[in-house]
Order: C-alpha cells, then sequence, then structure tokens
C-alpha cells in the first residue's frame, strides 16, 4: 500500500447527525435523480498511520431516486486511492463519488452502500459538506423560504427506518480453512527443478546469511529475523521473524539469488506460520521487487482479517477491500504451518493463489476484471517483471506478529506442498 511516511493524523470523524432538508423547487422533487427531504449521508472510517478506509451510507430521504452523485469536501490533506460500489474521483479537498450501473436506484427511504480508499500526510481531518444529487444533506442545508427559521434539533428526529432487505453483502470471513485441504490430485513433491529451493539448513548462524540478507525497507525498529531451531516445518531450521506493532519496524530476509531469470511466468511456495490473527490495518508478509512496476513492491499480506494482495505503485488490493470483496479471501490460519502457493503471468497479466492446495477466488486476477475481486486491480494495465524474493513483516497500524518461513521455493512451474 502506498502510505505517506508521516505522523499520525486526527482521527476521521463519522458524520451522523440528520435533519431534514426541504426542496427549494417543484423541479427538482419530480427529477428522479434527486435527493428530498430527510437525506442521509453516513462516513464510517477505517484509519491506520497514513491511509484508511471508509464504508460510506446513503439513503435518499422520503423520495426514490434513480441515480446518485455524493459529494463531500476533506478538512485535511486526504487523498482518494480506489473505491468499490462507486466512480470516485477528487478535485482538491472535494470528492465525488457517483453511482455504478448496477446500484443507481435507490427507494424512499431506502440505503445503499459504497467504501473508498485513500492515505493521508501530516493531518486527517473530519469529512464535511455532505450533498446527495447537489442537495445538502445530514442537516446542513439553509432554511427554506418562507419557513419560520428554528434551531436545529439537539437530537435526530425520527426517520423512516431502511428496508428490512439490505444490499448483498457477506461479512469477512471470522474462521480459517479447514486444517487438512480436502483429497486433490496431489502435486509435484519437493522441489521440481525450482530456481530457489531453501529449507534453511545451510545456515550456521543465527542470523540469515550467505543466500538470504536481512534487510530493514524504509527504516529500521524493533522487528527482527533470526534462524529458529525449535520451531520448524521440516528438517532443523526455520527463519523467525518477530514482526513489531507500527510503521518503522519494518524487516525482511532477501534472497540473493538471481531471480529475474526465471522468466516471465513465476511459481512460488513458501510455508509459514504465524501466532496472531491478521488484523484490521494492512501488513505484509512476502514483497517482490517489480521492475516494471518503477521497481515498487508486489506484496501479500493481509488487512481486514483476511489475505490480500496489494500494488504499493498505487495501493490497489486484490481482493477490493469491500465486504463482499473480503469474504472471497480467508484468513491466514494461526499456529500451524501452512503451505501458500502462488502464480504470477507477467506476460498476461494474470496472478493466481493457493492455501493449502486450495485456490483462493478472491486471491485470483484472471485478466477479465470482476467486481468486488480484481476490478480495482485491473484499473491500469499491468505487465510485471518480478526480480526477487523478500520475506518478513511490516504493519502499518497496530499490529504485531510472530511469523517463521521453511521450505521456500521458487521456479517457472507449479512447485507444490
Amino acid at each position: 500500500m502506498t502510505i505517506l511516511r508521516a505522523r499520525p493524523g486526527p482521527t476521521l470523524a463519522i458524520v451522523a447527525a440528520l435533519a431534514a432538508v426541504t426542496a427549494t423547487g417543484t423541479a427538482l422533487l419530480t427529477s428522479p435523480a434527486a435527493a428530498a427531504q430527510g437525506c442521509r449521508v453516513d462516513y464510517t472510517p477505517n484509519q491506520w498511520p497514513g491511509g484508511f478506509t471508509a464504508s460510506v451510507k446513503v439513503s435518499p430521504g422520503d423520495t426514490a431516486v434513480s441515480s446518485w452523485t455524493v459529494t463531500w469536501t476533506y478538512g485535511g490533506d486526504e487523498r482518494i486511492t480506489n473505491g468499490w460500489n462507486a466512480t470516485v474521483s477528487q478535485s482538491g479537498t472535494t470528492v465525488t463519488a457517483r453511482n455504478m450501473s448496477y446500484n443507481g436506484s435507490i427507494p424512499a427511504a431506502g440505503v445503499t452502500e459504497f467504501g473508498v480508499q485513500g492515505t493521508y500526510g501530516s493531518s486527517g481531518g473530519a469529512p464535511t459538506g455532505f450533498s446527495l444529487n447537489g442537495v445538502p444533506c445530514n442537516g446542513t442545508g439553509p432554511t427554506p423560504t418562507g419557513e419560520p427559521t428554528t434551531p436545529p434539533p439537539t437530537t435526530p428526529p425520527p426517520t423512516t427506518p431502511p428496508p428490512t432487505t439490505p444490499p448483498p453483502t457477506t461479512p469477512p470471513p471470522t474462521t480459517p480453512p479447514p486444517t487438512t485441504p480436502p483429497p486433490t490430485t496431489p502435486p509435484p513433491t519437493g522441489c521440481a527443478g525450482a530456481v530457489l529451493c531453501d529449507g534453511f539448513e545451510n545456515q550456521s548462524g543465527s542470523t540469515p546469511s550467505g543466500d538470504w540478507t536481512v534487510v530493514n525497507p524504509d527504516c529500521s525498529g524493533a522487528g527482527t529475523a533470526t534462524i529458529d531451531t525449535a520451531t520448524t516445518h521440516s528438517g532443523s531450521r526455520a527463519v523467525r521473524i518477530n514482526g513489531a506493532a507500527g510503521y518503522c519496524n519494518h524487516v525482511f530476509i532477501r534472497s540473493t539469488k538471481n531471480l529475474g531469470s526465471v522468466g516471465s511466468v513465476r511459481y512460488g511456495r513458501i510455508w509459514v506460520r504465524h501466532t496472531t490473527a491478521q488484523p484490521t490495518e494492512h501488513t505484509t508478509m512476502m514483497a517482490m521487487t517489480d521492475a516494471a512496476d518503477g521497481n515498487k513492491d508486489l506484496r501479500i499480506g493481509g488487512q481486514n482479517g483476511a489475505l490480500q494482495w496489494n500494488r504499493a505503485s498505487d495501493d490497489a488490493t486484490l481482493p477490493e477491500q469491500s465486504p463482499a470483496g473480503v469474504a472471497q479471501s480467508v484468513p491466514l490460519p494461526t499456529n500451524r504451518w501452512a503451505c501458500l502457493e502462488f502464480m504470477v503471468d507477467g506476460s498476461a497479466g494474470q496472478l493466481r493463489t493457493w492455501l493449502d492446495g486450495n485456490s483462493i477466488s478472491g486471491l485470483t486476477a484472471d485478466g477479465v476484471p470482476t467486481h468486488d475481486i480484481d476490478g480495482q486491480w485491473y484499473n491500469r494495465t499491468w505487465r510485471p517483471q518480478l526480480t526477487d524474493l523478500k520475506l518478513g513483516w511490516e504493519s502499518y497500524g497496530g499490529g504485531a506478529d510472530t511469523l517463521w518461513y521453511d521450505d521456500v521455493a521458487v521456479g517457472s512451474s507449479r512447485i507444490g506442498c
């Protein structure tokens, strides 16, 4: 994720006030795209140092709309990088979100929801000035002409509840995949002629060396990388990463082999074990430099409690971080060894991921943009040229974790678990 490296700003506010807004003309009330009295926009953020996501719920009030445009203004230096369930743009501090083809109609007293993702630098301010189709919402509009001026109510007036059937969403996963994958045809064993095949058995010291070097992207802190003989997947050695919480504790081990020779199609396999469930905040546990993307990293880690791929150059995620998108990924199970496999096809711009031999639909970019999965991923042409492999930990919020890596392989064909 592209994070502006600066001190955290104040927490974004949740806009929740509500008051009636009376239309100023008959044409406004009869237009199929207009909002009427009581329009409401609820903005609920999830923030970490340097970045945020926000869920935005929209209700048109007493009159249905057939299309919608929502605008608001940020009080700080927030910049929107992505959105889902809406087409989102930003000019200065003003954000504009327009409906997609499938969610433009909202019934009277109904509700629809979309989301945004962004970054901020030195400050983050509370969003204000919400409007729906040009009509101020949440009690921010002027008093209608010809009516007595009265102070706003101290508590929100009663509203008609939204429909009992909300827009279809699926909650994020709460349980890990089964410890034993369903029976399948077993993939090849061993390293299958991989360019990189390492169980760390040749490591003689306490710090990774030789075929691996310890690196601290951006800055170093409390994170450490050591050789562990107590917890291993096979043999007598593995790499242990003590991943500390908060930015500047980044620590990775980087292969010293020239992995650019693998070719345009790269398969990888790592055995990984960790202790702490993935947090809501964005974390990374594996990264690969992409020479075709300004040498920015292609990363896999977690966000919103589940595995995700992240492109550092533009902060695109796979899957999209909507509730329905996150639900199509899975959390990385804790306190057991898990086999994580991936395939990146640079010539076709495709990506696949397996956990314990099971393909993960939310971690698949198949070349055809799919809403909630890889629609955001294909917001531009993506033809990666991966040159290295880094294993470790970086957190952009409060997440800390202890991880072990073992039996790592990278090659031009699937290696298997």
